[in-house]
């Protein structure tokens, strides 16, 4: 009786194994036929030989289907999907994950960056989207963790010199402000732009996918969906409560070094500081199109409001979230014509939901797609765009640009610091 009872378990188990593994194996083939191979950012790499084949990684990834089991081990199945949360290395009871950057094909360049966050340089650090963390939640854990190797660091005796200078008032830059004020450090925080860094750069109501986080004086922030304007709002309240002070539209030009300490020369004034925290980023300056007619005023780089470009007609220009959520947003104002042009042939570095909503706007007419297109120049009331060897010329009133950011790859290599292509490597 209890062999039969034993056997009737074991063969539920097998069954259920079967259909996930049939399921695992689906998804990863239509990701293949649609192109969708290349994780975005920061993404699991799983030994065979250690993996169990427990499904310990793929039950705790919170995106869902990002990885499945195939042959009894653990695989990504839906890479492009994936955007670093880690929880899959987390949960990994034999520790055969690994978080990489880049792939064998596409390289992405990394600062050096120490598990104290200290770069190659001794006195600066790096923390947040820099160092190839996007997500919110863990910009803000990194900056925490930063002042605190901050805090070891040797500090100066001198008045005039601050113990750290932070670079940033984005989620890492803002979490490493209240964490120096939580520690009654010596500091400063610069702010070329606006509060909330990328963030404030969303365009209006895009909700911002997070976890539980904790700040620094402030304590948990249990949301786990919220708009872009609550979680500024959020942020700023802390702010004011805890008497953050940021010195806004101010640029760092030039960090150099002299002994034990490091002059920021700023476009407003120079300051001395023992350490420097770098929390700005990796979009740097915009990717342009390098065309004709790009210098055109109508010609932008983010998008604010959709509304603006109400009955008119707009070109989209990337392949990533931005420019998708752009095109989708812009199409379901009343009376505009939008136009998405992309030089790959699939969305492979675009979220599922965002790939979706262009997709049914495609198919209500209200948005024309273009991959494998590229722009050659952009007129005063028209752009031609070249897709395939064939040129189209389309009316064009607008036209925003979602092609990323070069990496401050100069400035970084201007202080010393080490910069490094990783292709699929730690």
């Amino acid at each position: 009786m209890y062999a039969l009872i034993v056997g009737a378990i074991w063969a539920c188990y097998i069954a259920l194994r079967m259909r996930a593994e049939t399921r695992s194996r689906a998804t990863k083939a239509a990701a293949a036929e649609a192109g969708l191979l290349e994780p975005a950012s920061l993404h699991p790499k799983i030994d065979p030989l250690k993996c169990l084949g427990c499904g310990a990684c793929a039950r705790a990834c919170p995106e869902g289907d990002i990885l499945g089991m195939i042959n009894g081990k653990a695989e990504l199945i839906e890479p492009s999907h994936c955007i670093g949360h880690g929880a899959c290395k987390d949960a990994c009871p034999r520790d055969a994950i690994t978080l990489v950057f880049g792939t064998e094909k596409r390289g992405v360049d990394i600062p050096y960056v120490h598990p104290d966050f200290q770069t190659n340089v001794p006195g600066i650090f790096i923390a947040g989207e820099l160092g190839g963390m996007g997500l919110i939640r863990n910009a803000i854990e990194q900056g925490r963790q930063a002042i605190e190797s901050v805090r070891k660091f040797d500090r100066s005796r001198s008045s005039d010199v601050y113990d750290v200078i932070i670079v940033g008032a984005g989620p890492a830059g803002f979490s490493a402000s209240l964490s120096a004020i939580q520690h009654k450090l010596r500091f400063l925080t610069i702010e070329q732009d606006s509060f909330g860094g990328t963030v404030a750069h969303f365009p209006r109501g895009k909700l911002v996918m997070t976890a539980p986080v904790t700040l620094p004086l402030v304590g948990m922030l249990k949301f786990r969906e919220v708009s872009k304007e609550d979680l500024l709002k959020v942020w700023l309240d802390a702010a004011r409560k805890t008497g953050l002070k940021v010195n806004y539209g101010e640029q760092v030009e030039t960090i150099t070094q002299s002994g034990s300490e490091f002059t920021v020369q700023t476009t407003r004034a120079s300051y001395k500081t023992a350490s420097v925290l770098l929390a700005i980023g990796r979009r740097g300056t915009p990717r342009k199109l390098e065309v004709e007619g790009e210098d055109q005023a109508k010609v932008v780089y983010r998008l604010i409001d959709p509304q603006q470009y109400r009955e008119h007609h707009v070109l989209v220009v990337g392949g990533g979230d931005s420019a998708l959520e752009a095109a989708a947003s812009i199409a379901e104002q009343p009376g505009t014509t939008v136009t998405l042009s992309h030089r790959s042939d699939a969305f492979s570095r675009a979220k599922a939901k965002n790939r979706e909503r262009v997709t049914t706007a495609e198919k209500s007419g209200r948005l024309s797609v273009l991959l494998q297109s590229s722009v050659k120049r952009i007129g005063r009331h028209d752009v031609e765009i070249e897709q395939q060897g064939r040129q189209m010329q389309i009316r064009n009133d607008a036209v925003i640009v979602c092609a990323g950011g070069i990496l401050p790859t100069a400035f970084l290599k201007s202080i010393g610091i080490e910069v490094e292509t990783k292709y699929g490597t730690a």
